[in-house]
């Protein structure tokens, strides 16, 4: 086969990769979502990613590469999700006998750790939400990530780190 018919960054190719697997992508993803929105959103991000690294997709791979991005994607939702409600149950806390001065610290101190867990990076802050959010053990972070326990302690120490730096101890 040439090797433009299997090229990735080669335009008429990538439209056909869209035809071939965007509605199946899409039934996958609605499958977890239940939203049309939001799966539509994360099918348009997934071929986003895929042609920003063309050149890395190999032709072959291109469809477990596709449903990886969009998995990945979803876990994302889910994992921003799960903060934004643990700081939800945090701010409806019923606070009769606390000061306006103490609500008040409290919200910035949870602004501050949302900015500071979204800015960790990717890999830190993906083992700290799995840990801390997800309570999962670090041997179940590693089997999930496909990475060693080691790993997800290093991870996790350097995400605590940056934390501790920045927002005080926690």
């Amino acid at each position: 086969m040439n090797n433009d018919l299997k090229n990735v960054c080669n335009e008429k190719v990538f439209e056909s990769i869209f035809n071939t697997h965007a509605k199946n992508l899409k039934r996958f993803v609605f499958s977890k979502t239940r939203d049309a929105d939001i799966a539509e959103d994360i099918i348009q991000d997934t071929f986003v990613k895929i042609w920003e690294d063309c050149e890395k997709v190999l032709f072959d791979t291109v469809k477990s590469y596709l449903y990886t991005i969009a998995n990945n994607l979803f876990l994302n939702i889910i994992k921003h999700n799960k903060v934004v409600n643990a700081h939800q149950k945090l701010s409806i806390k019923e606070s009769t006998n606390e000061s306006p001065e103490f609500i008040m610290l409290e919200e910035e101190f949870l602004i501050k750790l949302e900015k500071t867990i979204a800015d960790l990076p990717k890999i830190q802050r993906e083992v700290f939400l799995l840990n801390r959010i997800e309570k999962k053990k670090y041997k179940d972070i590693a089997e999930q990530l496909g990475i060693s326990v080691k790993a997800v302690e290093k991870r996790m120490h350097g995400a605590l780190l940056v934390l501790r730096e920045k927002i005080g101890n926690i």
